[in-house]
């Protein structure tokens, strides 16, 4: 019986780095077109937006057979407690991924001074899922802490850039539409290192028994 929840437990850990991959492939995509313009991206990434939604849905029923079939000791309960939490926000982070698609579609290629610092921006908020998915992957308490602890960089990135653009527009009102379309990148970026930061979380509770919020 054990044989076979391991088996099923090593299923989930495969299935839900899998579905990280993916977030970090769509994000990759998004961010190249900051520099490299693709004016179907929209259109490329959505088999990877499918694909993670799909993802969601087969680990989720996972965690609810593993819940109901095979009653898991508070250990194992852990693991796939944190594994619903993560794909929740992994599905918001393939959901904004389109979002920030949507709106570069828009901006016909346009870069600037402002467009640099968000590329800048998109690294560091991807390089967040990549810790964190990395920290699930190998139960690394240490990685996830990195992962957290990097959303500081996220956040003042955000606050500088909102800064720019607010004295952008008072200064260039014509540019006002272009500039909000900046905004709003920024501020799914940063929704992106939220998300990133939760995952995290998750996985120091999967490995703990400890999470952020009951902590403070």
């Amino acid at each position: 019986m054990r044989s076979r929840f391991d088996q099923q437990l090593a299923l989930l850990n495969r299935e839900l780095t899998l579905m990280g991959a993916l977030c970090e492939d769509i994000l990759s995509k998004v961010s190249q077109s900051m520099v490299d313009w693709d004016p179907d991206l929209k259109k490329n990434i959505q088999p990877v937006a499918q694909e993670i939604d799909q993802k969601e849905r087969d680990i989720e029923a996972l965690c609810l057979k593993l819940i109901l079939h095979q009653q898991p000791v508070a250990r194992d309960l852990r693991v796939i407690s944190a594994a619903l939490k993560i794909i929740t926000d992994m599905e918001r982070i393939g959901d904004q991924a389109e979002d920030i698609a949507e709106i570069i579609t828009y901006l016909g290629g346009r870069t600037g001074d402002t467009h640099t610092q968000i590329q800048k921006m998109a690294r560091a908020a991807i390089g967040m899922v990549v810790d964190s998915v990395d920290a699930y992957v190998r139960k690394d308490l240490a990685l996830a802490e990195k992962a957290i602890q990097e959303d500081d960089v996220v956040d003042n990135y955000f606050a500088a850039i909102k800064k720019d653009l607010i004295g952008w527009i008072a200064q260039q009102p014509q540019d006002g539409e272009y500039a909000l379309d900046l905004l709003m990148i920024a501020k799914y970026l940063e929704r992106i290192g939220d998300h990133a930061t939760n995952i995290a979380e998750w996985v120091i509770f999967s490995i703990t028994g400890k999470h952020e919020e009951e902590s403070v």
